[in-house]
């Protein structure tokens, strides 16, 4: 049976988190779409892991990990990230992960174009990592793309390489800054060492839901940045939603166990693109700041804002989860006063919009109608159950399950793994 974790905001959520507490009861960790621009941070036996491309389910000593097909697959990344594991300690990490055969190749030629299309919007940049992600998936839609199987091909291999930077060059000319011979030679060392990571993960997948095993599906990204029902055009280039995690590793429908939607308790954004909840002034820079709110991947700074259920709602109706996580509760113990956004308003007519729209030129002009509700003022971090929290941080967990319509079975209220409060029964977790 399968259990899938998602961000059901614009990422950043703390999804590695309930990942790593979840793992020692799964046999398989694995990632369906995204690369190496993902960003989990878990904290275990007092040592902070990263994780990009990675699933986090590393840090779990008895837990294969498998990067699914729909992932666009770093390999310098990989080993790079590898060797940084087993240098924090953890144990036998080469031997717990696989890369499916059918994952496309995200190249160094790729992060190079991500960046020359980032200077030809201008104005209207999407705010990228940088990473090349879609360039490679634009590759992979067009069917010019190279597949992991494709390396162990050297023959097919170079000439696909060549005939992508041989496209680029006509496009971009000599402001591409790009050495094609010099990536070929880096594959070189790659091969003989790759292969052994490598294998058919929908024969993988398929023997390991015959075997009824316990597997846990870690989403990249989040919802709002999935490239059919995010704030389109500023999205990633993945579906990052639950039907992303179906075509990216063959899951079989009629086994799942739980679909989790990782929610924080105020919202935050990277990148470019509408945030209807941002708080530019003291608010968001208390939360950037309580929060540290910068980013695993690029470090940027991430830009805040209020809880905005509009979002958690379409987020919702988009991802069906059977249960939420609440993280980050802690970093609203200060704050004297709350609001969270539950409708938006057509300040002509006065009508108000319950609904996220597709068009964003239609949200822009929408202003936020915000609950408000009383701060705690306590500080939540030594929460051992949900009635050890104050009244007022109850309330606020209670009115978003009532509106959203799905139980919070989660509360992160710190960093480390101990700081989560776990409703068992909206858990599943009760005999």
């Amino acid at each position: 049976m399968a259990t899938i974790i998602l961000g059901s905001q614009w990422g950043d959520e703390g999804k590695g988190k309930l990942t790593d507490i979840l793992c020692p009861r799964t046999q398989i960790c694995a990632r369906a779409a995204g690369g190496h621009n993902a960003g989990h941070s878990i904290v275990a036996n007092g040592v902070s892991y990263s994780f990009h491309l990675l699933p986090s389910g590393l840090v779990n000593p008895n837990c294969m990990n498998l990067i699914g097909s729909g992932v666009v697959f770093h390999v310098p990344s990989f080993f790079k990230e590898l060797a940084e594991l087993e240098a924090k300690g953890l144990t036998d990490v080469h031997n717990r992960i696989l890369v499916s055969d059918r994952c496309q190749v995200n190249f160094d030629l790729h992060a190079a174009v991500d960046g020359l299309e980032e200077v030809e919007l201008g104005s209207r940049k999407i705010g990228t990592t940088g990473r090349g992600i879609g360039p490679s998936y634009s590759t992979k839609a067009a069917r010019s793309g190279v597949r992991v199987h494709e390396i162990f091909d050297e023959e097919v291999f170079e000439r696909k390489l060549r005939q992508l930077e041989s496209g680029y060059k006509k496009r971009f000319g000599d402001l591409l800054k790009y050495d094609v011979e010099e990536e070929i030679a880096r594959f070189k060392e790659y091969r003989p060492k790759l292969a052994a990571y490598c294998t058919d993960a929908v024969q993988y997948m398929k023997q390991a839901q015959d075997r009824n095993y316990k597997i846990l599906i870690e989403g990249a990204n989040a919802l709002m940045l999935d490239i059919d029902y995010g704030t389109y055009p500023y999205v990633t280039s993945s579906n990052t939603g639950l039907g992303g995690i179906f075509t990216g590793l063959a899951i079989n429908p009629r086994k799942l166990e739980q679909v989790i939607g990782v929610v924080k308790a105020y919202t935050t954004r990277v990148g470019e693109g509408i945030f209807k909840t941002e708080d530019t002034e003291e608010a968001g820079t208390k939360l950037q700041e309580i929060g540290r709110e910068w980013g695993v991947s690029t470090g940027r700074k991430r830009r805040c804002g209020w809880l905005d259920l509009v979002v958690l709602k379409y987020s919702t109706a988009i991802n069906h989860y059977t249960a939420l996580n609440l993280t980050k509760l802690d970093v609203l113990d200060t704050f004297p006063t709350l609001k969270v956004a539950v409708a938006y308003k057509d300040p002509s007519t006065g009508e108000e919009v319950d609904y996220f729209p597709a068009d964003v030129g239609q949200l822009e002009k929408l202003e936020v109608v915000y609950k408000e509700f009383e701060g705690w003022q306590k500080p939540t971090t030594a929460a051992k159950s949900y009635y050890d929290l104050p009244k007022q941080a109850r309330a606020y967990v209670e009115f978003i399950e009532t509106f959203v319509g799905v139980p919070i079975a989660w509360i992160g209220t710190g960093p480390s793994r101990e700081d989560m409060v776990v409703r068992t029964k909206a858990a599943g977790l009760e005999k």
